[in-house]
């Protein structure tokens, strides 16, 4: 198991149907399963990651500050990001024909990378990238704007 510093974790309704959900729409695999009792449910703990990269914990919504965005009305308070080695196209055609609503088309970002957004069953955003092409601090201000402060962009 990889060991990112951050972990991202999704809660949804019901957790054994997102996993067959992201697994088909953007690919996502399973890297662990804890399964909850048949009586309680909540107690389910899965891992998943795409390609072998990253991690995402997806549980049940097991706390009242636990929610998916199908129990407070589609409100999401943050989006997990998603970098892929390639294929965003494809990608993003996969998860559309699986049942997502692309809340943004595949298109090429100011910093380099082409990104498109999808939004799953229960409300959760997504956002999927592919890095192509190196953009300088300074192209990226020009295309903007605005001053980027960053301590690994030059």
């Amino acid at each position: 198991m990889d060991s990112p510093t951050f972990t991202a974790a999704v809660f949804y309704r019901d957790p054994k149907a997102a996993l067959d959900w992201l697994s088909r729409a953007f690919g996502f695999e399973l890297t662990m399963a804890i399964e909850g009792t048949d009586d309680d449910p909540t107690g389910c703990h899965y891992e998943m990651s795409v390609g072998g990269r990253g991690r995402v914990m997806i549980g049940a919504e097991w706390h009242d500050q636990t929610r998916s965005p199908a129990s407070v009305g589609g409100a999401n308070t943050q989006n997990c990001h998603v970098e892929l080695a390639g294929g965003l196209d494809a990608h993003c055609a996969a998860a559309r024909a699986a049942g997502a609503v692309i809340a943004a088309e595949p298109a090429e970002q100011f910093y380099g990378d082409r990104t498109y957004r999808a939004i799953d069953p229960e409300g959760h955003m997504w956002t999927f990238s592919e890095h192509v092409r190196d953009v300088s601090r300074a192209e990226a201000e020009a295309a903007i704007g605005a001053p980027i402060h960053a301590t690994n962009w030059a």
